[in-house]
């Protein structure tokens, strides 16, 4: 802490100290704002591209200028206007987000908060990533959520850096319709439909249907995707004072297993951007997923909610790939994996809402219950890392013989945890709003190797509090800070064995910014996070959990209408994120894999108001990526890159828009990520789409 103190004393001294305008009382509530932000929810669709109010950094539906730690929303309009079907593109506009191993392709991608890489994603505040989870598709999506700095406090296990919280599309009052259809380079089809009806005369029970069907080719040789996606909900007004709401997700993704191209001898551009290193006699690898989620709220009164949740997933992942491994001289080794997994979770919450006051103070409170059941099981028998089943990676021949699978690796992963919630949001003046929260969780973690009959468990008792405070300094600025802790099991060892958790330690300060009569919303924020129990090898080669990584920097993330015709949203980071305890492998001074110093991107779109072009658009996206390590440990590295893309949309009338995407306008040749230098995953090349949607 001695380090921080001066960072911290100093904003203290801010808050505390002579308000700016303290002849002049202010009233928050009297901020002149549009009826659209008025009647915002933190559930609910975002006019354009600012959000006002979330859920995600307290449970409760809190306006963003109150909370006093970063959130950054990406509205579904951002989806809509870059016509992208994953979450990655969008999360660029996040400030400090950054692309991370995508497991071949098959699963959400790991993406990297701060710093810090995680593959944790929650959709309506539960985790759906526990398992292999399909990478999410944009058909439900309202709005993407990303919470800066740990958030154990509330969630229980996760990464200090951050996450990623997913608001879907709930039933809406009125009736519509909506089809999709989109067509792109590289054979790229997709339709999507979103239907909305009340389901009684009343209006109390409304339906929603979101579905998706794409099938993808890619620039990549011998790599296509499938995709079908049904996502089916209801709310339910059982009384004035209840609400029932049902959410569900059913998919099926089937895609080739890439891992990309190679660097020889660290360097990238001789092996072409399309050249496949697996073996296409593989066949596409199958990801199955099924999600239900059911949550009873019921007001107690005017001033207390309760709200009874369960969600429940599972899924399975089955199929074959051939992997590279390491260049040597020409060729690249490869190896042959068959992979049979399958998982559950079931998570079920119970949560009091309430607001009073107490010692002339307000609070709104939180109390917390939660339960969580995951399995996981996991087959992947594979062959040895053979020259003999290697590709010339200049002039790759395809279809040789599978080698014998040679190791079994067969494990079995049981975890439950128990935990309480307890949160109060305290407005001790019309300036100064506090929070503290704290999340007491028992944790066990059982692991089996069912090829050795090796097993091992642990069981751990965690408190992770959190504490922030926000001063308004006047009603276009308010200045925050806090403290919060994470929590998070260590990943099974080789054998199944299990390590010590890591824990994280981050603070924040910073301001956000309420500007051009609340047209333009921004938040920046300095941030230092520690991280420790980092899995490292001792001098006997063992794994122990006795690193640590520290990340610091600058984020900053601002969205809105500048005009009634111009919409922006942007972002910058600045980070600089190193291993402070390491091993040979990974030394101390090792920068964190994949994290670039410097990133930052702009999305502005123009509006047409009148005239034949009036509800029609064009528009530009700019987005830059840093030089970044490219192998933990390693000297390989990633060179900076920047994309420029352009959109427009034609308004031929109320019910028909076209639309055209150019993406990677210049052509630029560039690597998105890596996982080493063997397993390079490259950027589009420049492509096109064009799209047309239909109010039926």
């Amino acid at each position: 802490m001695k380090h921080h103190a001066p960072l911290l004393a100093g904003l203290t001294l801010g808050m505390f100290g002579q308000p700016l305008y303290a002849a002049e009382p202010l009233t928050l509530e009297a901020i002149s704002i549009t009826d659209a932000y008025v009647e915002e929810r933190a559930d609910g669709p975002v006019q354009g591209y600012r959000a006002t109010r979330s859920a995600t950094a307290t449970r409760t539906d809190t306006d963003i200028r109150d909370t006093p730690q970063s959130i950054e929303v990406i509205p579904a309009q951002v989806l809509k206007d870059l016509n992208t079907t994953r979450i990655d593109r969008a999360l660029d506009f996040a400030g400090g987000v950054a692309r991370q191993n995508n497991f071949g392709g098959l699963t959400f991608l790991n993406y990297s908060v701060r710093g810090f890489t995680t593959g944790e994603l929650y959709k309506n505040g539960f985790a759906v990533n526990r398992g292999s989870y399909s990478a999410p598709d944009t058909s439900n999506i309202e709005r993407i959520e990303v919470l800066k700095g740990p958030a154990a406090s509330l969630y229980g296990r996760g990464d200090p850096g951050g996450l990623v919280n997913i608001v879907t599309k709930r039933p809406q009052a009125e009736t519509f319709s909506n089809l999709s259809l989109s067509a792109g380079s590289w054979d790229r089809y997709r339709t999507s439909l979103d239907a909305n009806a009340p389901l009684d005369s009343e209006g109390n029970l409304l339906g929603r249907i979101n579905m998706a069907v794409e099938d993808n080719g890619s620039f990549r040789d011998h790599v296509n995707s499938e995709r079908r996606i049904v996502s089916p909900s209801l709310s339910w007004q059982l009384s004035p004072d209840t609400r029932l709401l049902l959410d569900t997700e059913f998919s099926r993704t089937e895609s080739v297993f890439d891992r990309g191209i190679a660097a020889v001898n660290g360097d990238l551009g001789s092996v072409k951007r399309s050249t496949f290193l697996g073996e296409p006699n593989d066949g596409q690898i199958r990801n199955d997923n099924q999600t239900v989620d059911l949550a009873l709220e019921h007001m107690l009164s005017d001033d207390w909610k309760l709200r009874l949740a369960n969600h429940y997933t599972q899924g399975t992942l089955k199929g074959a790939s051939s992997e590279p491994q390491a260049v040597v001289g020409s060729t690249i080794t490869r190896f042959y994996r068959e992979r049979d997994f399958e998982w559950n979770d079931n998570i079920t919450q119970a949560e009091l809402h309430g607001t009073f006051n107490w010692a002339g103070w307000e609070h709104q409170a939180l109390i917390g219950l939660e339960y969580e059941n995951y399995r996981n099981s996991q087959k992947y028998p594979q062959s040895a890392t053979l020259l003999g089943y290697g590709l010339d990676i200049y002039n790759p021949v395809y279809g040789q013989a599978k080698p014998a699978l040679t190791r079994a690796n067969d494990f079995h992963e049981h975890t439950e945890s128990y935990a309480l919630n307890l949160q109060d949001q305290i407005a001790f003046t019309e300036r100064l709003r506090g929070l503290v929260g704290v999340r007491l969780e028992h944790i066990e973690q059982t692991s089996l190797n069912r090829t050795s009959g090796v097993s091992s468990s642990q069981e751990k008792d965690v408190a992770t509090p959190r504490i922030g405070l926000l001063y308004q300094l006047t009603p276009q600025v308010g200045v925050f800070a806090n403290a919060s802790t994470s929590f998070k099991p260590n990943t099974l060892g080789t054998q199944g064995q299990v390590y010590k958790p890591e824990k994280g330690l981050g603070y924040e300060t910073g301001v956000k910014l309420d500007l051009f009569d609340s047209r333009l919303g921004a938040t920046i924020a300095l941030f230092h996070i520690d991280k420790e129990n980092v899995l490292t090898t001792d001098a006997l080669g063992d794994s122990v959990a006795a690193g640590k990584a520290r990340s610091q920097g600058l984020d900053m993330q601002f969205s809105g209408q500048v005009t009634d015709a111009v919409r922006v949203i942007g972002a910058y980071a600045y980070i600089d994120a190193e291993v402070t305890k390491g091993d040979a492998s990974l030394p101390e001074g090792s920068d964190l894999l994949g994290i670039a110093r410097h990133s930052g991107s702009l999305l502005g779109v123009y509006e047409f108001q009148d005239g034949a072009l009036r509800g029609s658009d064009v528009g530009a996206a700019f987005n830059y990526v840093g030089e970044r390590s490219g192998q933990a440990g390693g000297n390989f590295t990633l060179p900076a890159y920047s994309t420029v893309d352009l959109l427009a949309h034609y308004k031929a009338s109320e019910q028909v828009t076209l639309g055209l995407n150019l993406n990677n306008l210049f052509d630029r040749t560039y690597y998105e990520r890596s996982y080493n230098s063997a397993w390079v995953v490259p950027g589009e090349p420049r492509n096109v789409s064009v799209s047309l949607s239909l109010s039926l």
